[in-house]
């Protein structure tokens, strides 16, 4: 559940912090009139990113057997790939997310209501697209019968809204550099045991060899029905009796993935802190100077 809570909050952040910079320069620069828009251009696409984890939950309940265990391998895989890239990628365009949007903001105003409507979208659709592929294949391979993961899910995602709420009212002031680069790190290890379990699905699937050949296997030690069986599980996506496939693939993901995405260079390092969309905001009522 935690595993999952961590995915709800870390991508639900990145969009709250996107839609907070949104509204916030709006307000600041007097063009209250454009916010419609722009809010209807992020419930398009919340509601895109809904109807994609729906397409993806539902469609695959009519395919066979094999058909579901391909599937749901080949997106986890891509899945992984995906989260994979956004976080290497917020942790280096991070810093300068607030300007990049200032700008695609400034120039969709002299264009008019559509444009706002689809820089909104796109703005937020992308990560609610990569947040339902994720948490779709991290809940598939999560899945204990009870509905524990979409709970973590999205307590994880109304902590992100909350946080982001308080980030525009100025009430709250954390190290989002440090924030991202260390859930980011958690992400990887998430990201790794679903990985794992989409080359599993994948070797039910008769796509990938090897399904009987065992790493190891400490199911008597750490059942899978108990409670610390299924906080592992839960967390770290673990299995007690995986594949030699499993473990190699999982080992070559991770390690070097964590390495470099946790090496003290740029971003990482912690050079410059991100500023949070309305820091001026919480010193008083006055109007800021816009850049």
């Amino acid at each position: 559940m935690f595993g999952n809570y961590l995915i709800g909050l870390r991508e639900g952040l990145e969009a709250s912090l996107v839609v907070c910079i949104l509204i916030a320069y709006l307000v600041k620069t007097g063009r209250r009139d454009a916010l419609r828009p722009i809010w209807t251009g992020i419930a398009v696409a919340i509601l895109l990113a809904l109807g994609f984890g729906c397409a993806l939950e539902f469609g695959s309940q009519e395919m066979t057997f094999e058909a579901q265990e391909a599937l749901g391998g080949s997106l986890s895989i891509l899945a992984v790939g995906l989260v994979t890239w956004m976080v290497f990628w917020m942790r280096r365009t991070a810093r300068h997310l607030k300007s990049e949007l200032h700008g695609k903001l400034d120039a969709a105003l002299a264009m008019g209501t559509g444009a706002l409507v689809a820089t909104a979208f796109l703005a937020v659709g992308r990560e609610g697209l990569e947040t339902a592929l994720f948490v779709w294949a991290s809940v598939h391979a999560a899945s204990d019968g009870t509905p524990r993961p979409l709970i973590g899910v999205a307590l994880g995602l109304l902590t992100a809204v909350f946080l982001g709420w308080l980030f525009y009212r100025g009430a709250l002031r954390i190290n989002l550099a440090k924030f991202f680069t260390w859930t980011g790190g958690m992400l990887v290890v998430v990201a790794a045991g679903v990985i794992a379990y989409g080359v599993h699905d994948l070797q039910e699937a008769d796509w990938i060899p090897g399904l009987r050949n065992l790493a190891f296997d400490i199911s008597g030690a750490i059942p899978p029905d108990s409670w610390y069986g299924t906080l592992l599980k839960g967390v770290f996506n673990f299995q007690p009796d995986p594949t030699v496939v499993q473990i190699t693939v999982w080992a070559l993901y991770l390690v070097p993935t964590l390495a470099i995405f946790l090496a003290p260079v740029g971003f990482a390092s912690g050079k410059g802190k991100v500023k949070v969309p309305d820091e001026q905001g919480s010193r008083g009522s006055q109007p800021s100077k816009t850049s």
